[in-house]
């Protein structure tokens, strides 16, 4: 088999093509782990909702949680990746950038693909079981969205919309992980977070917007067209404006602050430099937002930080 089959346009020169052994890689590839950026995608809203509930508690994160949520969202993401590919398998043997994936491609067979999910669930739920029972009941609740998605590009041109319900429901996890139940800093998180997801998957769409109006396939990309820079703005605006909320909401300061302003500047910065005709530029754009999810991740972390110092005193 040739060993550099399987890789796609955005998945060149990673550690799986360079040190995997040759019969696991059309496995790791189909659930995306020679392509991590999803993983930290589905993993910063987990990590802002438990900086979020570390500055309304006044104490630092709790590091095992973060471990948790670490582990958890790069297995989950890989299962969800597996289940779209087996949905999407005929489409993606008609678009340029995916038809080398492992299953339009026959390096990977349907019932393999069905086990390494099921394998990879099974990860995704062991570590759920870590936490307390209302953040265990949460965190089940998601897999009805993450089920669904796959299809709805075939029925709606905002996709990007079900994409943000389950990318973002990580911000409604760290929150509960801590306190056992949903208040409302956590579901205001939550809007923001859909915005941004919003926002930076019609960034990654527009890779295949040809592709996809060939073959009948939706997305905001397509539907946005020309307009695409205003509607980032605007998606954009309505995240770091239901974000700031929610850290205020939770007691956040003058770090928080700080934090949110330069991860508004991160998103702007985006939107200025967005070109909708150069995919290479779209997918480094999309790329860029695990900087600024970190930013935002960090600020709430020192908040965290100093108002527990506060607090000691």
């Amino acid at each position: 088999m040739n060993e550099a089959a399987g890789r796609v346009a955005d998945s060149t020169g990673n550690w799986v093509d360079r040190r995997a052994p040759a019969w696991a890689r059309p496995y790791l590839r189909l659930g995306r782990f020679d392509r991590p950026i999803g993983a930290w995608l589905l993993l910063l809203p987990c990590w802002w909702s438990l900086g979020l509930a570390a500055v309304r508690a006044a104490q630092p994160i709790s590091l095992w949680h973060a471990l948790l949520f670490f582990i958890g969202a790069f297995a989950m993401r890989g299962a969800g990746c597996t289940w779209n590919d087996i949905v999407d398998r005929d489409l993606d043997a008609r678009v340029e950038r995916t038809r080398s994936r492992p299953l339009p491609s026959g390096q990977v067979g349907l019932a393999g693909a069905a086990a390494f999910l099921l394998l990879q669930a099974a990860l995704g739920l062991a570590v759920l079981l870590q936490f307390n029972r209302f953040t265990v009941f949460v965190g089940l609740a998601s897999l009805a969205v993450v089920a669904i998605y796959p299809f709805m590009k075939r029925v709606t041109y905002w996709p990007q919309i079900v994409l943000g319900l389950a990318f973002s429901w990580g911000a409604l996890m760290g929150w509960p992980a801590t306190f056992g139940r949903l208040d409302p800093p956590a579901l205001l998180l939550y809007a923001g977070a859909i915005c941004w997801v919003i926002g930076y998957d019609t960034i990654y769409a527009h890779q295949d917007r040809e592709d996809d109006a060939l073959i009948g396939i939706k997305s905001t990309a397509l539907l946005f067209g020309a307009r695409t820079k205003p509607m980032l703005a605007i998606f954009f605006t309505a995240a770091v404006v239901l974000i700031g909320w929610a850290g205020w909401s939770a007691g956040g300061g003058i770090v928080f602050g700080l934090g949110l302003l330069a991860f508004a500047a991160h998103l702007a910065w985006q939107v200025g430099r967005l070109d909708i005709d150069d995919p290479a530029l779209c997918l480094a754009l999309f790329k860029s937002n695990r900087d600024a999810g970190l930013i935002l991740f960090a600020a709430l972390v020192l908040d965290a930080a100093v108002g527990h110092l506060n607090f000691a005193r």
